[in-house]
Parts: C-alpha cells; structure tokens; sequence
C-alpha cells in the first residue's frame, strides 16, 4: 500500500496541461504509432483514461493529393473528445498546405513528426532526417503554424546518432519558430527502438524550454509514468509500446499519479477491450480490412497470457468477425 506521504506527493502529479491555446484535460497520451494509433485503439484508449491520443503519422504529400488511405488516417474516434494528428513531410510549403487541409478535423494540436527513425521515411528527409537540419525544421515549424487550426508541437529524439546529440538545439529551434509543446523520445535515431532511454537529457530539455515538454521512452509500467515526471520534472507522458494490447495503462498511471493503487484487469476484462477494439475497427475499416489487420493487435493482447500462444495461433488465421469469435472463446474458457 502506498503510503499517506506519497499520496501527498504524488497527487498533484495528474494534472491538466495548456498547450498554447489548447487545454489537455489531463497529461497521460497515447503516442502516434504507426500501424497501431488509428481511431478504433484511440477510442479504447480513451475510454481507459488516455487523456490525448495522436494519430498515426500522415503524409502530407499524400494528404494533399486526396489520397483515400490517408484520409482514413484522420477520422477521429467514437469515444475521443479531442485529438492531436501527426504531420509528416520535408517540404515547409507542403507541410503548410497539409496543415490548411486540417481544419474540418478540428484537431486539439498539429504535431510535426522529426523522430521516425524507418528509412524510407529518412530518405524522403523527414521524420529523424529533420534532426541533423534545425534550419529547416524551424522552417517547417514556421511554415505550419501559420496555416494550423491549433497549436503546433513536435516530437523529436536525442540526435540522429550517439555523435550527434542535439535535442536542445533542436527543441530550441523549434520552439523559437513557434512550436508550442515538445517531445521528447529520448533515444538517438541510430538506437531505433532498442537500449534504454535516457530520461536525463529529459529533464535537461525541461529546464531549458519555456514550452511543455512531453517524454516519450521506456513507460511500460504504471509506476514508470510517475518517475518519469518526478525524476524529469516532465509535463506529460506519452506511452506508446507499453499501451499496445494494454489499454489499461493509462488508467493505472492516473492511479499512481494521483496516488491510488492502480489495480491490474483481469482476463476477461482485457478479452472484452479487446473485442470492443475488433468491433470498433470492422465499424470503421470494414470486416475484412479490420480482421486482417487486427491480427496483430491481438497478438499484443494476448502477449503474457496463460494460454495466450495457443490464442495466437489461432489469432493470425482469423480473417472474419465470426472466426476470432471463437477465439474469444478460447480465451473466456481459460480466462
């Protein structure tokens, strides 16, 4: 049990954030994972206490041409009262075109992605390509906020490589251009996914910026999203492999934060996330798309699970509502 003395501690620890003309309702988000963040895994985040989710990262050469898949990518989802949408691109005036094109999704905030490290994102020169180019980033950031329907923030990464680390002069550029929020995966590109993040170079960007700063790395555990404000002074966390088949989390970190036992679900509540995030997904995707591409979803849901291999298997073959149907049953009779 946690006890008084922490309580204390830690209960203003949850708490609303202003993000220039935007006001976040609480500092627990989901991160813009590709593949991942698409407006049925938003909504049953929201529902589980993620207080701003980000949409997948879009293109926005591809948004600008009126490409159909992208346009999906912007749907807000059923149970999202606001949303941030990633922008993506290495052109400022495209990026500003893209940006102008928002304005029927009224997002809370338009974040620029200066963080993906996958190549055929860094060829292009954006995503973590931006990093070794602060000019151009400010360009862009420049660019977008003056035809964004919200504030502008970025995402970006220690540097492109451990000889390279420039996240402050980065962040700064950035912030001087007018971006209103930054965050902060603390990994270089060269790392990708891999090592440990370093939270101190976290607190460092923190105390240098006038800005909120957001970190991103490492938070898998409800206990990880309180350190990283107390060790970081952050403003926000934002969770991204750790909400992956855990929707969960957000609500266990709001727990902590506030200084509450954050509890663990059970099986069959994570069955029935897991079967409102299927139904959600054949609402918007339709069946076929939404089962093929909910095989891996269910993958991470099941990951850790007593019986959870058997539930796998038998997970990547579903390619109808009706067949992962009698997977849940599987999983309700060993639940």
């Amino acid at each position: 049990m946690y006890s008084e003395e922490y309580e204390i501690l830690s209960a203003s620890l949850y708490r609303p954030v202003t993000v220039g003309t935007a006001v976040l309702p609480g500092n627990l988000f989901l991160a813009p994972v590709a593949g991942y963040s698409d407006a049925a895994f938003r909504s049953v985040c929201a529902e589980r206490g993620c207080d701003l989710a980000y949409t997948e990262m879009v293109s926005s050469e591809a948004l600008i041409r009126g490409h159909p898949g992208t346009r999906a990518l912007l749907r807000r989802g059923q149970s999202e009262r606001m949303y941030a949408i990633q922008l993506f691109g290495a052109d400022p005036r495209s990026l500003a075109r893209a940006a102008e094109l928002l304005e029927p999704h009224h997002p809370a905030l338009v974040d620029i992605n200066c963080g993906c490290p996958v190549p055929k994102i860094v060829r292009t020169g954006a995503g973590s390509a931006l990093l070794r180019n602060p000019r151009l980033l400010a360009e862009i950031v420049r660019a977008v906020r003056e035809s964004a329907p919200a504030p502008v923030t970025v995402k970006i990464r220690l540097g492109w490589d451990e000889g390279s680390v420039n996240y402050l002069e980065t962040a700064a550029a950035a912030v001087e251009a007018g971006a209103a929020a930054v965050t902060l995966h603390a990994r270089t590109r060269a790392q990708g996914y891999s090592g440990k993040a370093d939270w101190s170079a976290l607190a460092r960007l923190k105390a240098a910026l006038p800005v909120p700063v957001f970190g991103s790395g490492d938070v898998f555990r409800p206990g990880d999203a309180r350190r990283m404000i107390e060790e970081t002074g952050a403003d926000g966390v934002m969770i991204a492999r750790g909400a992956l088949g855990n929707p969960f989390l957000f609500g266990q970190a709001r727990a902590v934060l506030e200084g509450r036992e954050p509890g663990e679900p059970t099986p069959a509540e994570r069955a029935a996330a897991a079967r409102r995030h299927l139904a959600l997904a054949i609402e918007y995707l339709g069946e076929r798309t939404a089962c093929v591409e909910f095989r891996k979803q269910m993958c991470a849901y099941t990951k850790g699970l007593r019986g959870g291999a058997e539930l796998r298997a038998a997970a990547v073959k579903c390619s109808s509502a009706a067949e992962y149907e009698g997977v849940f049953r599987l999983w309700d009779a060993g639940a």
